[in-house]
């Protein structure tokens, strides 16, 4: 959420950054709530010191013996209007919060403008396409023939986007997330295991609503969301907090399942594990100082891309442009990672900054050491990875002429083996 003083004083900045992310808000019914609110303000501070004003009054005229019955319609009349205008204020104070959680945060200076995909910069490529004498196969060809992931059967049990991973496909699932969360704790994030449902107030926190809805799962009977992606409990962890300023950076690494809708995904681009309902991933999660943000952001993108060197799968990171960035985000990088078998880049990461988008949505603040009054912290999140789709490309990237699956030496003390097939 967008400060309203930044709102009032950056008007068109602000439009134009949403404009740039194509979408519509009513920032003019916002400036104008927000103008009746502070008139109203004025005009209840005023009588709130007419009332004093009249109250001293009436205590003089009744201490002299005197008629204060005057003094008294009047001191009744300026507290009716009073009551009146605090009614008004709360009501006002609510359509205002619902107006400024439709406002989206606006696109650093940095980032593209664009509407598709198209418009994205890709700023950094990493290892050599694989260059085969045979005919390399897509995931799901390889997967089905190995026997590690049944795709049909949960379809049978739950529906299309929920596969079984069974043998040394559900081992390897397992493997990665270890190997993971390990390298994560390398580089200074500490291990937290999250809720894999949250409320509404952390929802709403992390910007999920009222913008994604559609894209999850609701538990109806107990009002709980199934999470889209650990960033929504971790980052929600410490709301309503003060930190110490000491404490920042503060770095988290979480692996959790994560359900996603997917409303409106169909074709060849959700085959086999490119686009599923449920998924594996683990997630890192910063809060740091507003002035080291964007060097944190760096820093983030360079711990997800370290994961994929280690694996040995080429890469390549996007500059994401401003119509392809979400509704909370500032600055966000994407991760693709090449699928041989499918000739495509399958995203695996995306890193964002969100300054203090969120925290303001969470009230989470930190205290400067100087003692001077508390300030919004700067969120950012990364996925270090998304599992299935480092999955396909594992399996297409390390296949051999046989249809067998080389295991990268890096997840052999994970796997307890080198090959599956």
């Amino acid at each position: 959420m967008l400060d309203l003083r930044f709102i009032r004083e950056n008007f068109e900045l602000v439009r134009k950054g949403a404009e740039a992310k194509g979408l519509t808000v009513n920032l003019g019914e916002l400036i104008s709530l927000d103008e009746k609110r502070r008139k109203l303000i004025q005009e209840g501070d005023g009588l709130k010191a007419k009332r004093n004003e009249v109250s001293a009054q009436i205590g003089k005229l009744k201490k002299g013996g005197e008629d204060a019955t005057r003094a008294i319609a009047e001191m009744e009349s300026v507290k009716d209007r009073i009551q009146a205008i605090d009614r008004e204020l709360r009501e006002l104070g609510v359509k205002l919060d619902e107006l400024l959680l439709s406002v989206p945060n606006v696109p650093h200076p940095s980032v593209p403008y664009g509407r598709t995909p198209a418009d994205n910069k890709e700023i950094f490529r990493w290892g050599d396409l694989p260059k085969v004498d045979f005919q390399l196969k897509a995931h799901w060809e390889l997967a089905e023939k190995l026997g590690i992931i049944d795709f049909a059967r949960g379809a049978k049990v739950t529906g299309g986007g929920f596969p079984f991973y069974v043998g040394k496909g559900a081992t390897l699932e397992r493997a990665l997330i270890n190997f993971f969360l390990e390298r994560a704790g390398q580089r200074g994030y500490k291990e937290i295991s999250p809720p894999i449902v949250v409320n509404e107030e952390s929802a709403r926190g992390t910007g999920q609503i009222p913008d994604k809805e559609d894209l999850m799962y609701v538990v109806e009977r107990d009002q709980l969301y199934m999470i889209p992606t650990a960033e929504v409990p971790v980052t929600n962890f410490h709301r309503d907090e003060l930190l110490a300023e000491k404490d920042l950076p503060t770095r988290y690494a979480a692996y959790t399942p994560c359900f996603r809708r997917e409303a409106g995904s169909y074709g060849k681009d959700v085959r086999g594990l490119n686009r599923i309902h449920q998924f594996d991933k683990v997630e890192l999660v910063k809060f740091v100082h507003p002035s080291a943000s964007y060097d944190e952001l760096e820093s983030l993108r360079q711990d997800a891309e370290h994961l994929l060197q280690l694996l040995g799968l080429p890469y390549r990171t996007l500059l994401m442009c401003t119509g392809d960035m979400g509704f909370t985000q500032t600055k966000k990088y994407d991760l693709e990672v090449w699928a041989p078998g499918q000739e495509k880049w399958l995203e695996v990461s995306s890193c964002s900054n969100f300054e203090a988008f969120q925290a303001r949505r969470m009230n989470l603040r930190f205290r400067p050491a100087n003692g001077s009054k508390p300030e919004f912290v700067h969120t950012l999140n990364g996925s270090g990875l998304a599992l299935p789709r480092v999955v396909a490309a594992l399996i297409e990237h390390y296949q051999t002429p046989e249809g067998k699956v080389v295991i990268p030496k890096v997840l052999h003390a994970y796997t307890k083996f080198e090959l599956i097939g």
